[in-house]
């Protein structure tokens, strides 16, 4: 009499199929994320100059503001009745140390690549700074004037480490051993359907997948930062 055989549950091949769309998922991921990275890429390579200077008069501008404030305060201290606050201390001024030719090259070459790094624009033409990005390039601007290369070389390690300006997913912690593998695949599906779709939301992926010729947004990007530049200039004048 031969062995009556029970019939396969479908469990295994749900969390086949599962994997399978997550594996999809992922390629596609992959590839929209390598052509935005590209994109972005040549875009911030085109626009180095502007992007750099673009930061370099944000910074300029905080700090004269901040002037006029020191100003006024002191204006206010000459008053008959003024108590100074015990927290305000002056910033002592950063020295600006003699260096080879040689080690000025290679200054030039970290500022620059931190700069364009944690440059907060990202191509979608918005006026707001973010405040973290503007703290860190402050940091940087004052590092690189400084003239001490091994502490840009610290600090541009620290940058590239993604110590700063990196979005990373929070991951909410219930614990994978807790739950059964096809709960973990569809999260993970979920997961990676979210990612996909914030990627697509961004600016440049609707240049890439709108525009009939994509490199013309680097034209209307020349041309808004050029005005950006000029307006930036304009509030910095000294005189």
């Amino acid at each position: 009499m031969s062995e009556q055989k029970l019939p396969m549950l479908n469990i295994e091949s749900d969390e086949q199929q599962l994997q399978t769309e997550i594996d999809v998922l992922q390629m596609q991921l992959s590839e929209i994320e390598q052509k935005v990275f590209v994109f972005e890429s040549t875009l911030r390579s085109e626009l180095a100059n502007e992007l750099v200077e673009v930061q370099e008069l944000t910074v300029l501008y905080k700090n004269q503001k901040l002037a006029k404030k020191e100003k006024r305060l002191a204006q206010k201290q000459r008053g008959k009745n003024y108590t100074p606050p015990t927290s305000l201390k002056p910033l002592p001024k950063a020295v600006k140390v003699h260096i080879s030719e040689v080690d000025e090259k290679e200054r030039k070459r970290l500022y620059r690549e931190a700069m364009l790094y944690v440059h907060p624009d990202k191509f979608n033409m918005d006026e707001e700074q973010a405040d973290l990005s503007t703290e860190v390039t402050t940091k940087l601007i004052e590092i690189y004037q400084s003239g001490d290369l091994k502490t840009l070389q610290d600090y541009h390690a620290h940058i590239f480490s993604g110590n700063t300006l990196v979005n990373i997913a929070e991951h909410k912690g219930v614990k994978v051993e807790q739950r059964s593998k096809s709960e973990f695949l569809k999260n993970e599906k979920e997961r990676l359907e979210k990612l996909i779709e914030q990627v697509k939301n961004k600016y440049t992926y609707k240049v890439l997948t709108e525009y009939p010729e994509p490199m013309i947004f680097l034209e209307e990007l020349k041309l808004y930062y050029n005005d950006r530049i000029s307006k930036l200039r304009r509030r910095t004048r000294v005189g």
